[in-house]
């Protein structure tokens, strides 16, 4: 008992014990001298002599006195970072565990920490696991900036969880090979965060303190405000991931010829190959060959209401490791200097990639990104190199950097084009930030093109708080010949101001709102010649964040839209020449996530050009057990021109089945249905994961013709069907 509580007091004094040369809130965590079994009961004498971490309660109010007990403890030795959680609950059956699919968020409790491994206080990797032993690894980055979440993200790892009377309980295991992180004379600093979240309570216990202020969205992972804790004498392996797979399937394909259609039918019989490589822990190469996407997810068809192109975001695995690096915004959520579906992908479609090396890595305050790939001759396409260069430093302080993007697609046949980019991050004082961006492009039919008229210039400024007074203003000029031949751009040849006010105000103890927030959105857009107005959207909104998890969002727009050429949003139904006003409401219901159905929901009602527009859309998810998900997506547009005698009633469904008959098997079915498009989608895949790194992949994909008449000549039913068998066998060495 003595000795017991001997140790307890020395490893208190030890994780708190401060580092002048490493800063002074950087704590040393407790190094294992003995082992822990990972299984899930956190029963080990090691995690005694492991303090938990000062947790205090974020939501539903701050520093509220916590309803349930919760010690979250972390230590190491030289091959592995343990954590583990006790997480007591006086009401056993109200713990929720709603599925057991790979990756999947269902509202469950769960237990989650972050780690900005680099310690550059803008990325971090996050690990999360819920009381069924389902596990969630993802990334994110700008400082927490809830937009740059990337699920599909995947490392390796462990967890295991037992649940009893008085809770469930967590270890997880990582090995520092699967970390990347800067090793300076055998000491390795990180941020470090953590937090428990009791779904049926909304309640999150939260490590460090951060205020809700300066928290990221409703997620408490912020990189600049980690914890900084040092580790010592770790050794990190360097393995060599060594990845065959083979693939087996048949599949058909509808191709018109100028009489009728033609159905082709292709045995497939592929393999290939990825290699990765750390030659140090800060530093990977990865190396693929005859690179095969047939077990990713496919993409969500969209309905287009605007004259601008769609955005899809990228899914495959061999673009996901550190993500964040390669990112170089050009104004907007989507606008971008380097957007790598434009790789392999052509209109949705796959290009056979004939392989390529990424390599990323971190040198002192310096990463740097390098990605070239190949694609093969085909569909009339050219082959093509594509390369991406990626360059940013630490300056004046954690939080500000400067940055260097170089991109270039060159074609066989001689084309190319090459961008390049200059950017700044600086936080100048407290939550101000100002961002600077600048970009040129070059290509071989624009060689006589002016500098001016081939560039893309971004400022920004703004308060990032998410409590009180906060604002942003942004200012982009973006030449009529700027072209990023592998990028991403809704606009061309554009001035923009685009501002956000917001106050937001917290309920106190008595108040059933956690927030409620008052937020003005101004998009302005100028054509660059004679300064026209081509669009512009003023939107008030309010919103209100229950202490339960609802939340609701009432918003209006007021639209102006300046129509120079004639725009199709269906088949026969175009948006004629001219200048319109047109103004809308919205109401927004997102459900709280700790329940079993959850009925999220917007509402949309205004005009629409010339016309008028009513929306529906209806997103809700019914997690019928921890085996079984289903969720919907369906909205209706249903618009009408009285003055042309012009309607259209459009309908997107998406059907969502996942079902996990444990943390290894499980079944994924997306089955969507585009009435503008006429077409039905199927896409099911069934996976089977030995262990990470192992999978075995059985895969169907059809797309469907619902409407043929009237069709000259008329399309068979099924326009395509593949049915593939794909098995993946990671060694390591």
């Amino acid at each position: 008992m003595f000795r017991s509580g001997i140790h307890k007091l020395v490893a208190c004094g030890a994780i708190l014990l401060v580092n002048a040369s490493w800063g002074q809130d950087t704590l040393r965590l407790v190094r294992l001298n003995h082992p822990v079994v990972l299984d899930g009961r956190v029963e080990e004498p090691a995690w005694e002599a492991v303090p938990p971490l000062p947790l205090v309660v974020l939501v539903p109010q701050y520093r509220m006195a916590p309803t349930e007990r919760t010690e979250i403890r972390v230590a190491y030795d030289e091959r592995y970072l343990y954590v583990s959680g006790r997480l007591y609950d006086s009401d056993p059956k109200g713990i929720r565990a709603r599925t057991l699919y790979r990756d999947a968020f269902a509202g469950d409790d769960h237990f989650c920490f972050a780690l900005d491994t680099y310690n550059d206080r803008l990325s971090a990797a996050w690990f999360c696991v819920n009381p069924a032993g389902n596990r969630i690894d993802q990334t994110i980055g700008n400082d927490g900036d809830f937009a740059t979440i990337n699920r599909d993200w995947n490392t390796y790892w462990d967890a295991a969880t037992t649940q009893n009377e008085q809770g469930w309980f967590a270890e997880i295991r990582i090995p520092f090979s699967s970390l990347g992180f800067l090793d300076h004379q055998g000491r390795v600093v990180m941020g470090l965060s953590a937090y428990r979240f009791i779904a049926r309570k909304n309640e999150r216990h939260i490590f460090p303190d951060m205020p809700p202020t300066v928290q990221a969205f409703f997620i408490p992972v912020k990189p600049s405000r980690m914890a900084r804790v040092l580790f010592e004498g770790i050794r990190r392996r360097t393995p060599v991931y060594v990845a065959p797979y083979s693939l087996v399937g048949r599949q058909q394909q509808a191709q018109l010829n100028t009489a009728a259609y033609n159905v082709l039918h292709d045995n497939r019989q592929e393999v290939g190959l990825d290699v990765r490589y750390s030659p140090s822990p800060s530093f990977s190469i990865d190396f693929t060959a005859n690179t095969d996407f047939a077990q990713v997810e496919a993409d969500d068809q969209q309905i287009n209401l605007t004259r601008f192109p769609l955005f899809f975001p990228e899914k495959r695995q061999f673009f996901q490791e550190r993500a964040e690096l390669f990112e170089f915004g050009l104004g907007g959520p989507f606008n971008r200097l380097f957007h790598s579906r434009s790789i392999g992908l052509v209109e949705g479609r796959p290009i056979r990639l004939l392989g390529g090396v990424r390599m990323v890595g971190r040198m002192g305050g310096t990463d740097l990104g390098l990605l070239t790939m190949q694609t093969a001759a085909e569909r009339e396409l050219p082959a093509e190199n594509f390369g991406v260069l990626r360059v940013r430093q630490r300056v004046l302080n954690p939080n500000s950097n400067v940055g260097l993007m170089l991109t270039s697609r060159i074609g066989d046949d001689g084309s190319y084009n090459v961008a390049s980019g200059l950017d700044a991050l600086l936080r100048l004082v407290g939550e101000e930030y100002v961002t600077l961006r600048f970009a040129h492009t070059f290509a071989k039919d624009q060689e006589s093109v002016s500098f001016p008229k081939a560039s893309h210039l971004l400022l920004r400024w703004e308060r990032r708080a998410q409590g009180g007074f906060s604002y942003a203003t942004e200012v982009v000029h973006s030449g009529a010949a700027f072209n990023p031949g592998i990028g991403f751009l809704l606009r061309r040849n554009f001035t923009a101001v685009n501002s956000q006010l917001q106050y937001l105000w917290f309920g106190g103890p008595a108040s059933p709102l956690r927030t409620y927030t008052v937020r003005g959105t101004l998009a302005h857009f100028l054509r660059n010649e004679k300064a026209a107005v081509e669009s512009a959207q003023l939107t008030p909104t309010l919103e209100a964040e229950f202490k339960s998890g609802n939340r609701l969002n009432v918003s209006y727009r007021a639209n102006y839209e300046s129509v120079l050429s004639p725009f199709a949003i269906a088949p026969q139904v175009l948006i004629p020449t001219g200048n319109y006003w047109f103004h809308e409401l919205e109401l927004m219901f997102i459900s709280r996530p700790g329940v079993t159905l959850r009925p999220n929901f917007t509402l949309t009602a205004g005009q629409f050009f010339d016309g008028y527009r009513t929306a529906v859309e209806l997103r809700p998810t019914l997690n019928a057990s921890r085996h079984v998900e289903l969720g919907a997506d369906y909205s209706l547009n249903w618009i009408r021109f009285p003055n042309r005698n012009q309607k259209i009633d459009m309908h997107l469904l998406r059907l969502r089945l996942r079902f996990a008959y444990d943390v290894r098997l499980s079944l994924s079915a997306l089955l969507q249905y585009n009435s503008v498009s006429d077409r039905f989608d199927v896409n099911m895949r069934l996976r089977y994961n030995f262990r990470d790194g192992r999978d075995l992949w059985i895969v169907y994909n059809e797309t469907l013709h619902t409407d043929r008449k009237g069709w000259h000549p008329r399309p068979p039913l099924s326009l395509g069907r593949a049915f593939l068998v794909k098995y993946t066998h990671t060694f390591i060495w």
